[in-house]
Order: C-alpha cells, then sequence, then structure tokens
C-alpha cells in the first residue's frame, strides 16, 4: 500500500500529464508497492481536485467488461472511472486530437438513471427499473501512463475516462432485449469493429449492477440523472487526427466523433 504522501504525489504526476498531453511513467514502476485500493484512492482524488476545481460528476464509467479484456490485465472483474460535464460531447462533435495523448474510441450504451442504485445486493432488474434511458454512445479513452501499463495504472488514471459522445435514438430499457443491441464501428467510412451488447458481462445491465454494489462498499450511490458508460462491446479503435469515428447502432440510430 502506498502512504498518503505518495498517493498526493501520484495525482500530480497524473494531472501534470494531463495538462501536457506527456504520458507519465507508469505508476506501478514508480511505486512498485502500488495496490488496487491505492488506485482507487488517486482517482478519486484527481476526481475531487477537478470538482474543486468547478467541474461536475456526472456519472461513471465502467471498463473491462468482457472475459478477453479482462484476461488481458489478468484481472477477474471490471474496473470504473468517473465521468465529468468537461467530458460530454455532442453527436457529431469536433475534438482537437492535440488534447488527447493517444486516444482511442469504443462504442458502448449509456444508462441515464432515474433513481438511485445503491449497492450492495442491486441486480439486472434493479438497473431496469432504475433507468430512464439507454443511449448510444462513443466513449473516448485516453492514457495518461506510458505502455505497458499494468490494472493499478488503468485504474489510478481513472479507467482511461477522456470523453463521452452521446447521439442515436434514447430507447427505454425494457423497449429492446438490450443483449441484442448491435453496433458497426466505422473509422473514415471503413469498418473497423462489430459488435453486441451481450459482450458486456452478458448483459450491458449487469455492469451497472456491478458498480452500483462495488462502490456501496464504500457509501457511494449512483445517482438520479447521473450517466453511467456500460463498457464496450468492441475492440479500441485508435484515432487520428483528421479521422471520423461513426458507430451505427441499427434502429437505435447513430452517433460520431471527428479528430481534428
Amino acid at each position: 500500500m502506498l502512504t498518503e504522501a505518495e498517493r498526493q504525489a501520484a495525482v500530480e504526476i497524473l494531472l501534470a500529464a494531463e495538462a501536457t498531453k506527456t504520458p507519465a511513467v507508469q505508476l506501478s514502476k514508480t511505486y512498485p508497492h502500488i495496490e488496487i485500493e491505492d488506485s482507487y484512492a488517486i482517482s478519486s482524488m484527481v476526481t475531487a481536485r477537478k470538482v474543486a476545481g468547478g467541474a461536475k460528476l456526472l456519472g461513471h464509467k465502467i471498463g473491462l467488461t468482457s472475459k478477453a479484456m479482462q484476461q488481458s490485465s489478468q484481472i477477474d472483474e471490471p474496473d470504473y472511472g468517473h465521468l465529468l460535464d468537461s467530458m460530454l460531447l455532442n453527436d457529431g462533435a469536433k475534438v482537437r486530437f492535440e488534447d488527447y495523448c493517444v486516444p482511442r474510441v469504443e462504442p458502448e450504451l449509456t444508462f441515464i438513471l432515474k433513481e438511485p442504485l445503491k449497492g450492495p445486493g442491486i441486480g439486472l432488474v434493479d438497473v431496469l427499473r432504475a433507468t430512464e434511458w439507454v443511449v448510444p454512445s462513443i466513449e473516448i479513452i485516453d492514457s495518461r501512463v506510458q505502455n505497458p501499463r499494468k490494472i493499478t495504472d488503468t485504474v489510478a488514471d481513472n479507467g482511461a475516462a477522456a470523453g463521452i459522445v452521446l447521439g442515436g435514438r434514447p430507447v427505454r430499457p425494457t423497449d429492446v432485449d438490450l443483449r441484442w443491441v448491435g453496433a458497426v464501428f466505422y473509422r473514415n467510412s471503413e469498418i473497423e469493429e462489430t459488435g453486441l451488447a451481450a459482450g458486456v458481462l452478458g448483459h450491458p445491465a449487469m455492469a451497472i449492477a456491478w458498480l452500483a454494489n462495488k462502490v456501496g462498499r464504500f457509501g457511494t450511490v449512483l445517482e438520479p440523472g447521473h450517466l453511467m458508460l456500460s463498457g464496450s462491446f468492441t475492440r479500441p479503435v485508435w484515432a487520428a487526427k483528421g479521422d471520423t469515428l461513426h458507430a451505427d447502432f441499427g434502429p437505435l440510430g447513430s452517433v460520431a466523433v471527428q479528430f481534428v
């Protein structure tokens, strides 16, 4: 475990990396004794600094929701990060490539809550009951630490959260079988990835249930009105300057973002 001073130093390292758009040396290398509890604490401390500076907490993101991604990270559960209002983008947004270190993008479903969710004991039906809308989305992920990254690096780095683009046709959570929501993901009109939302823990609502139960152990409640990014059901796609990324969710519409 890290000392409080080491956690504070890690916060400064990550904030500096984000400000300069220069990935820092891995925290797992600087602090070989770092543990996952340290990483979540560091992520929360970075978020608290931003909120103190005027940012608003919008919700959470969940990552590593597929078996393949968990195995590659040598973990047996997802991870999570925080979403801030500065990350929220409109469909078709043009973002500056230089505002990121090494941006990648993923198609996901965002759950917008109408009721609070407080674990433990939250299940799929609880999530569906508490959800107002499910919205097709693109998540922009970015790494403020260098490769090769360990799970402790990614978690401390707010789960690589960097942006959320909402679009498409929002639906009520019981209007469609969310397991069968699919996406065709394009980069500059060329198909890069395809996938089904069932790849997210068998049902994307299960990712929200996992999060509610995970943070519930610390007394945190998922609040009404908050956005919950449920995790990608494709591999991440690299973004370069000039690229347009477009996710076609079929009957649920599409969402796009352009790097300029």
